[in-house]
């Protein structure tokens, strides 16, 4: 369910907190989050890619149990030591693999991921597992890039180059969700002077109803 490539990131894993535009990202997604959707400590929830959990432990303290999945070993090594340096007991990490779902049907109340759903071939397949995760009712929140031109990871990235808003509203529809709305939440910026380049990121928030 979660990248394929999960060695690359587990290279970057010890360093990835220190980004602070990954931090700002993460801070901004769960701002917007807690804006569209009624949170409370009762929810249950899953982070879908969650690396080293930064959105996640944004998160935290508005939520109730959090499942945390990624398949990544040494994303999921970095997130047990914070969450064991937290002491938070309704934590808990989940290796997957690729194409796979990390929880039973009808397991949560929320699943939240962010910039992961670019890097999966298969995103019908994977709307549809976290449709099915999913509690009725319930909420999906996935922020990533808009559609772009490829050089956001360069000529050698093979996942998606973004997303159409209106395209991705309309598979999220197929696989049963029946409310879907986007907003930007927050724009990175690559390059300096004249070719500095802006891709914006959307919270897609997509209702399963009862």
């Amino acid at each position: 369910m979660c990248p394929s490539n999960a060695l690359s990131f587990d290279d970057k894993a010890k360093t990835w907190d220190d980004d602070p535009v990954k931090v700002a990202r993460a801070n901004a997604i769960a701002q917007s989050i807690r804006e569209q959707v009624s949170l409370n400590t009762r929810m249950s929830a899953l982070e879908f890619g969650c690396g080293t959990g930064l959105l996640g432990f944004a998160l935290k303290d508005d939520l109730g149990p959090l499942s945390l999945a990624d398949t990544s070993p040494g994303m999921l090594a970095v997130l047990q030591d914070k969450i064991q340096a937290s002491g938070r007991q309704d934590m808990h990490v989940c290796l997957v693999e690729a194409g796979q779902p990390a929880l039973p049907p009808a397991s949560v109340d929320l699943i939240f991921t962010a910039m992961t759903l670019h890097h999966i071939e298969d995103t019908d397949k994977v709307l549809q597992q976290m449709y099915t995760m999913l509690k009725q009712p319930g909420y999906l929140c996935v922020a990533d890039l808009d559609a772009e031109d490829g050089s956001f990871h360069g000529p050698d990235f093979s996942g998606h180059k973004g997303f159409d808003r209106s395209q991705l509203a309309e598979r999220a529809k197929q696989v049963g969700f029946e409310t879907v709305r986007f907003t930007t939440v927050f724009v990175m910026n690559k390059g300096t002077g004249p070719g500095q380049t802006s891709f914006p990121v959307f919270l897609m928030v997509a209702g399963k109803t009862v």
